[in-house]
């Protein structure tokens, strides 16, 4: 479970090399505005993937299995003319390609060889400087199993006697 992102950063990587950044989403994307927040710039066009929550349950004592939610944000710059008549308003489509691509690599993926990654959600909306965001949302079985062997405490030694009467 903890190197999920790891395997899912390598896994578009390899699949996507024409992506100028795949990172860990910690707020990036939110920082650009900010001139009180230390952090490295946003090239585009990248993706950011970040694992916000794991519902658990038990399976044994030490062993549990859980249901995480993946988010994979598609950022891309904007900057193209593309309304009717421009001669560029094939970018629409080359951004669309990309966000299928994206999903198609992740769709059905299995990161730790644990669950496949399914998608639940589809949101795509702007931000500012021109910026296009596809977000999905997957979810996938994980588990944490603890294959630490348990010492049993044998008990100690019984000794039963009878008498004759």
């Amino acid at each position: 479970m903890e190197s999920l992102i790891y395997h899912l950063i390598n896994h578009i990587k390899e699949n996507m090399p024409s992506l100028s950044m795949v990172d860990e989403d910690y707020g990036q994307l939110e920082a650009i505005d900010k001139v009180d927040m230390d952090t490295y710039s946003v090239t585009f066009p990248a993706v950011l993937v970040n694992i916000p929550e794991t519902e658990w349950s038990n399976l044994s004592v030490k062993s549990q299995k859980g249901k995480a939610k993946v988010n994979v944000r598609l950022i891309i710059d904007c900057y193209d003319d593309t309304h009717f008549g421009s001669g560029t308003i094939e970018k629409t489509l080359e951004r669309a390609e990309m966000a299928d691509t994206l999903h198609k690599i992740l769709q059905g993926f299995r990161p730790e060889g644990d669950g496949e990654l399914n998608r639940e959600l589809s949101r795509f909306y702007t931000w500012s400087h021109g910026i296009k965001i596809y977000e999905f949302v997957y979810s996938l079985v994980v588990s944490d199993i603890n294959r630490e062997i348990m010492k049993v405490h044998t008990p100690d030694k019984i000794v039963i006697s009878a008498k004759k009467l």
